[in-house]
């Protein structure tokens, strides 16, 4: 098997080619085709298919962003038990104060250089993209969709 490119913060984004390039662009295009059908020809079949395309569309975006908000959560609790085990008092007493998006930015961050960041994060209030850019480590995530 291939070796995977090492990840950093120039390339940790991913596209999953399926929906970006498949099923986004026929959902999308069948969107503004069954609305400018339905502008030109109305009538309830041309009314009846853009409701029908456009509750695909819709159906398609949630179960993507299902998805996301899933991984989303498993990482949240994932890095509260590993900042719990990196941690000292008083900044493992902190971990709540974290947010959401900071702690999906330090999942990048490998164990030694976590607590710096921890406080770091908890004192300039650093966004997820900022964090992502003080990892010096960078430890990948291949698994997010």
């Amino acid at each position: 098997m291939a070796e995977k490119m090492p990840q950093t913060y120039a390339n940790h984004t991913r596209l999953d080619p399926l929906f970006h390039f498949f099923l986004l662009p026929i959902f999308g295009g069948s969107t503004f085709a069954s609305i400018f059908r339905f502008w030109y020809h109305p009538n309830p079949t041309t009314g009846w298919q853009f409701l029908l395309i456009a509750g695909a569309t819709v159906a398609i975006f949630k179960m993507r962003l299902y998805s996301l908000k899933v991984q989303d959560r498993l990482i949240r609790l994932e890095e509260r038990l590993r900042l719990a085990t990196l941690l000292q008092e008083p900044l493992r007493s902190r971990i709540p104060e974290l947010t959401e998006q900071q702690l999906i930015g330090l999942r990048f961050a490998s164990d030694p250089e976590v607590p710096n960041l921890v406080e770091r994060t908890l004192s300039e209030r650093l966004t997820q993209a900022d964090i992502k850019k003080a990892v010096r480590v960078w430890c990948p995530d291949y698994w997010r969709v």
